[in-house]
């Protein structure tokens, strides 16, 4: 038998508006605007959990984006593994219109966290270097 931890956690319309803290009316708009994800059983409406952790947006500032990179987005846990994401070699990001006349090449090195708890592997690159390629 599943524990009450396993199932899917459902929320009717009130119970969504509640916990985003909007009313039902603007919950209601953003499904008629098809910007948030909801179920529907029957004639009843039905959110996941994750449908609405998901609709809300961050917006980092430069100021906390070292913050942003220290929990996982998707479980929220802080645990992670370092490393590189490897397939037949190192895997690079390489940006559209980057200045293809630099004396280095374009490929950006990224490097690897994996979410203790999840799985989730997060890739991040060298900002650095791309500033220093980025078309200005």
């Amino acid at each position: 038998m599943e524990s009450d931890e396993a199932k899917p956690k459902w929320f009717t319309i009130r119970e969504a508006a509640q916990y985003l803290s909007v009313g039902e009316q603007t919950l209601y708009r953003w499904m008629r605007e098809k910007k948030i994800t909801f179920r529907k059983v029957g004639d009843s409406t039905r959110f996941l959990r994750e449908d609405l952790d998901s609709f809300v947006e961050i917006f980092p500032t430069a100021k906390n984006v070292e913050r942003v990179t220290e929990s996982c987005p998707l479980c929220r846990n802080t645990e992670f593994l370092e490393g590189t994401l490897r397939s037949t070699g190192l895997n690079y990001f390489q940006p559209k219109n980057s200045k293809f006349w630099t004396l280095s090449d374009s490929n950006i090195r990224t490097s690897a966290r994996m979410c203790s708890m999840c799985g989730a592997v997060f890739l991040f690159g060298d900002t650095s270097k791309l500033e220093k390629i980025r078309p200005k």
